[in-house]
């Protein structure tokens, strides 16, 4: 990846809502974290290049109880399909799209992503009921991070 690309990449990320971008190329992968300062990190091709801010620790950490928690439950897991803030309703004080004990059809509408100050509708892939809620409303949710377990 070019510098001119990775400038560009990190002003959008500085200058946006978004925490965190990860991009994975030919070349190796970009792993850009907003906190007090900026982080990027190339994978593969080149080193480490440090933003004109500061450099922060980046929390690698923090998603691993999450996907802890869905090995001692049974079940089939509804998965994030993309980085962003999870939302169990459709506006802040509605009713919860579902909650522990609801029966979904494959489709229905479990939760919501905002990403990019979009909001996705995250639907079930799969009928039956809910066991657990692993996401937390309004948090941040990775790519793949399970978020709920149907049986």
């Amino acid at each position: 990846m070019d510098l001119r690309k990775l400038k560009t990449l990190i002003d959008l990320v500085s200058e946006s809502n978004v925490s965190e971008l990860e991009i994975t190329e030919a070349e190796g992968k970009v792993r850009i974290v907003k906190g007090g300062g900026a982080v990027v990190q190339q994978v593969m091709a080149a080193p480490v290049l440090p933003a004109a801010a500061p450099v922060a620790a980046a929390p690698a950490a923090a998603a691993a109880p999450a996907e802890a928690a869905p090995a001692a439950v049974q079940g089939h897991t509804v998965k994030s399909p993309m980085v962003g803030t999870f939302y169990r309703s459709s506006a802040p004080g509605a009713k919860a799209f579902v909650e522990v004990g609801s029966q979904v059809k494959e489709g229905d509408t479990v939760c919501i992503i905002e990403a990019m100050k979009i909001l996705n509708e995250i639907e079930a892939d799969k009928s039956g009921t809910i066991k657990q809620i692993l996401g937390e409303n309004g948090q941040a949710v990775e790519f793949g991070q399970p978020l709920f377990i149907i049986e």
